[in-house]
């Protein structure tokens, strides 16, 4: 017989043999089916005998669309598909790690871009080159991403163990800048010490970072012991450590760097559960020494009245506020190219510092703006999502700390930009010009990374990503064949 033939026949014989399983499990039909018309096929009847033997419905067809071509489905499927997808990637154990890391580092790198388009003009009219000052913040950069990586790379109890030495030095060298000779005067305010050559320093920047730190290891060891819910533990000592500070930043006229601090204090006693009559209480004494420290100052008298202006005014004393606004109205949608801003050959003052992201808005139009303030809201976000899953009392209050700390300058700075706020003489975080801010925030920044890196889901993440772990567990979950088997 022909090799086709014979192949023909043991396919006949299999149908044949598949036909009389079919009928001998399929059940026995009633005389009003058996006369109604032809039985169902095979496969029909040994799917409907299968699917009674195991106690589930045969599979029921779904129904199709208009045109015959595929199922119908709800159109709001994708939208939900994606909102899960979604949700399911925020809530990875790694999410605030990268977050922290990646935000971080975005901002820095896309600051140095900044200040050095922003700051060739300013270089220029001090007879510098036109990269002086891009070079310095360069230096800050290499610097503080040490600092960083050192940060996250410490265990939490080094941390605490740093808060005390930490603190102590940084109120040794505030006291230094106000003895005279020593301390430096920039723009009016006495809190810089020199250093030699170009380099400056400015103690009340790591006054932050200090007051974070001690703050978190005193209030987690009186949680420790249950002391926080009376007020006397929660306020003493730190109510008076942090006036202390504050007191020694207004001796040097630092009106911007008082607010942010008082608003690091008020993030620590939200975090410790203050009740809501201490929280007011300590609110309305610091409201009451701002508006004596403003109204007695001229300066600070002016910088609130140039809030929501359209014209620099007959004295010019809102020349700045008004030229940042001109700046980001003139970027459109997408700026006039980097480099290309106008708004810094002498207009703005402080197009580098306190004002760069006006010339941020001038360059790379909203686009750019909208992208900063998402990586700040990420980096936020963040932070929030690490004091908030966290199990350890220190690191709850430091990374809340940190967020508060982050954050509340950020927004003072865009918003006196924006004209929503008052002029406060503060840099965007991790963004403007300045050695002295950029250094202890990008410490503070691998100080979340550690407590991100610390959460039990992330470490065992880290752990799953390294080689020699993932290739053992690899080992163990593949089957050994039999020896005989290909």
């Amino acid at each position: 017989m022909p090799a086709d033939e014979s192949s023909a026949a043991r396919g006949t014989g299999r149908s044949q043999a598949t036909a009389a399983i079919s009928r001998a499990l399929a059940p026995p039909l009633p005389a009003s089916a058996r006369l109604a018309g032809p039985p169902a096929p095979a496969g029909l009847a040994l799917r409907g005998r299968l699917a009674a033997g195991t106690g589930r419905r045969p599979a029921v067809p779904r129904s199709r669309g208009h045109d015959g071509s595929g199922p119908r489905t709800p159109r709001s499927s994708g939208v939900r598909r994606m909102y899960e997808q979604a949700r399911r990637a925020w809530d990875r154990p790694l999410t605030a790690y990268y977050l922290i890391l990646g935000a971080g580092l975005l901002i820095t790198a896309l600051g140095l871009v900044m200040v050095y388009s922003a700051s060739m003009i300013k270089a220029l009219e001090l007879d510098k080159p036109g990269t002086y000052f891009f070079r310095k913040q360069f230096l800050a950069a290499v610097i503080g991403s040490t600092l960083l990586v050192i940060a996250s790379r410490m265990p939490v109890k080094l941390h605490r163990a740093l808060a005390y030495p930490l603190l102590m030095g940084t109120v040794f060298l505030m006291v230094l800048v106000q003895v005279p000779g020593i301390g430096m005067s920039v723009n009016g305010n006495q809190n810089w010490l020199y250093l030699g050559g170009p380099f400056q320093l400015q103690p009340s920047e790591f006054g932050k970072l200090a007051l974070i730190l001690w703050s978190a290891d005193l209030l987690a060891r009186k949680q420790d012991k249950r002391l926080l819910t009376q007020w006397k533990h929660m306020l003493v000592p730190l109510v008076p450590v942090a006036f202390m500070l504050l007191g020694l930043i207004m001796l040097g006229g630092d009106m911007g760097t008082a607010i942010i601090l008082t608003a690091i204090l008020f993030g620590l006693l939200w975090l410790a559960g203050a009740p809501t009559r201490l929280f007011a209480g300590v609110l309305a004494v610091a409201g009451v020494l701002a508006f004596l420290l403003i109204k007695t100052s001229p300066n600070r008298m002016s910088r609130l009245s140039c809030m929501g202006v359209s014209e620099p005014g007959p004295d010019g004393s809102c020349w700045q506020a008004v030229h940042g606004i001109y700046a980001l109205a003139s970027g459109g949608w997408f700026g006039s190219g980097l480099g290309a801003s106008v708004e810094k050959w002498g207009q703005l003052p402080e197009p580098h510092t306190d004002f760069i992201f006006a010339i941020t808005g001038e360059e790379l139009g909203l686009a750019g703006t909208l992208s900063v303030l998402a990586l700040f809201a990420a980096l936020g976000y963040a932070g929030i999502r690490v004091a908030g899953r966290t199990e350890d009392p220190f690191v709850r209050y430091a990374a809340g700390g940190v967020t508060t700390w982050i954050t509340v300058q950020a927004v003072i700075n865009i918003g006196a930009v924006l004209g929503l706020l008052p002029i406060a003489g503060v840099p965007l975080p991790l963004f403007s010009y300045g050695g002295s801010a950029l250094l202890p925030t990008m410490f503070a920044v691998g100080l979340l990374i550690a407590f991100a890196r610390e959460e039990p889901a992330a470490k065992a993440a880290l752990a799953m990503r390294r080689p020699g772990v993932r290739w053992k567990t690899m080992r163990r979950r593949v089957k050994k064949r039999p020896s005989g088997e290909r």
